[in-house]
Formats: structure tokens, sequence, C-alpha cells
């Protein structure tokens, strides 16, 4: 198992320990993949990285939540606010959006932010713009009708980019400041957002049921529709023949596929680190992605 480095002295010394503590404990609720890596990284890092995490989370959860707002214009109005309120206002809160833990982190935000406010300004400032740019992605997609998925790869992409290729583009950011890794990482704006991108195409592979179900799907119709004979997205849902079935497979593996081209520019990104625990940071979550690939290729079971 990963070894927390959470208790260092320098942490404790920084930063209000019963707010770190909440942090700590909201980060392992709401992250099923990202907590042992995150809380493996070195301490000069490990913070920052953590805010990062939670202060995206908060958003996502803003993103996410479709009956909070009483209109399409009051959520665009929140996502373009977000940095100017959560990571401004020391006393921020969002009462009654998203469900369980994320609804809890967005209740109990003030905690995040007076650990963020205790962060060196150059973390805070690559936080601050990450937090902006991703907002305004996200509002961008509110008015999109998405029950039939993406219209095309152009757009997946620019869905997958704001969502996820901008966290690849921060953490970079994140790790140069730190001084962990060179200051020319930075600087590596398309690797960035290709590891985002090959975790983000992953999870909208494997969530493809749950995403059609919830109205809110990702899949391109450019590449589903080749294989729908109905020109409905959920024609892959339960098929009862072996016509639906092969046809459903098929889609799926040009997914698949078309996810895994990004698999050379993560690699060469991998080989520009050269502190360990951040290789490790990076490298687990991507080893994971490419095994859920192998498990996802041609397998029905995504479709049930």
């Amino acid at each position: 198992p990963l070894k927390s480095n959470l208790k260092s002295d320098n942490i404790q010394k920084t930063f209000d320990s019963s707010d770190l503590a909440f942090c700590d404990e909201i980060l392992c609720k709401v992250s099923r993949s990202f907590a042992a890596v995150i809380r493996q990284l070195p301490p000069t890092l490990l913070v920052d990285v953590l805010i990062f995490y939670l202060v995206l989370r908060a958003l996502d959860t803003v993103e996410d939540d479709m009956t909070y707002f009483p209109s399409n214009d009051e959520k665009v109005k929140a996502l373009l606010s977000f940095h100017k309120t959560a990571l401004v206002d020391p006393k921020w809160t969002m009462v009654g959006c998203g469900e369980g833990d994320e609804r809890r982190l967005l209740e109990e935000f003030p905690k995040c932010h007076s650990v963020y406010a205790a962060l060196p300004e150059a973390s805070r400032r690559v936080i601050c713009d990450i937090t902006q740019r991703m907002g305004t992605g996200m509002a961008e997609f509110v008015d999109k009708d998405l029950g039939q998925g993406t219209v095309d790869i152009t757009q997946y992409n620019r869905y997958c980019h704001f969502v996820a290729g901008l966290v690849g583009e921060g953490l970079s950011r994140l790790f140069a400041v730190s001084g962990l890794e060179q200051s020319s990482l930075a600087t590596e704006l398309h690797l960035s957002d290709q590891m985002g991108l090959f975790l983000q195409k992953t999870n909208i592979i494997r969530d493809y049921l749950e995403d059609y179900v919830d109205g809110r799907a990702f899949w391109p119709q450019s590449v589903w529709k080749k294989y729908s004979s109905t020109g409905d997205l959920g024609y892959f849902a339960n098929p009862t023949t072996d016509e639906t079935r092969l046809a459903g497979l098929n889609c799926l593996n040009e997914l698949v596929t078309d996810a895994l081209e990004l698999a050379p520019d993560c690699l060469a990104y991998l080989s520009k680190l050269r502190c360990a625990e951040v290789f490790r940071f990076c490298a687990i979550p991507q080893v994971m992605a490419i095994a859920t690939l192998d498990k996802c290729y041609h397998n029905g079971d995504v479709f049930t």
C-alpha cells in the first residue's frame, strides 16, 4: 500500500489541522481512484494537488446536478463565477446541490477555502486559472441536448478537454511550480491534455448505460449512428438479437480504439517525469485506464 505523507511536519505546521483533516476525509469519500496516489505525493506538492482535486470536484458537482438550479441561465452563472465566489469568499457555500459526500463538500467548502488560502501564491494562481477555464467550458455545454451524446468527435474531444484535459495542464503546472519537476513541464500543453483525455474517454466508454439513462451522454453521434439501425443511442442497451449485439460491440470497439490512440502521448508525458512520487501519481491512473479499456473491448457487459 502507498504511504500517506499528510502527517509530515511541514504540512501540519502550514495548514489548519481540522480543516486539513476534513479535506483528507472528504477526498477519500469522493475519490475512489485518486485518494491514495494524491496522499503519497511529496509534502511540498501533496496539499496543492489535494485542494486542486477538491475544488474541481466541487465545480463538477455543480455541473452534474440537473435539478438544483431553477434555470440553465442560473447554472451557467454559477459555473462562470465559481472561481470568483468559491475561491475568493472564505464563507462561500452551496447548500442542497449534489448528493451524498459531494453535497457535503459544497456545504462545508469554507474548510477547503481555508486550506486553499494557505497554499503558495503560485499554486493558487494555477488552481484559480484552471477552475475559471473549466467553468467556462462546462457552461458552454449546459444548453446542449446531450440525450443522444455529443455531435461528433470534435465536440467529444472538446468536452473531454474542458473537464479533464485542463486538469492535466493544471497538474503539470503545479508539478513545475513545486520544483519537483522541470519548469518546462508547464509548457507541455498537448501531452498534458492527452493525459486527461485518455482518463476521461475511458470513463465515458465505461459509463455508457449510466449516462444514457441520466439523459446526459457523451458517445459521439458521428460514431454510434454508423451502428444503430434505429438512430437512437439506446439501441445498444439490452440487445435482443445477434445483429444488435454485434453492432454494439463494433461501436464500442471503435471508441476504445479512439481512446487507445492517446496512449503513445501518455507514455511520452510519463517519460518526462523525474520525481518517483509524481510518476506514480500519473502512471497508476493511466495503467488502471488501460486495464479498464482492455476489459471493455468487445465486452457486451458495457451495455447492461
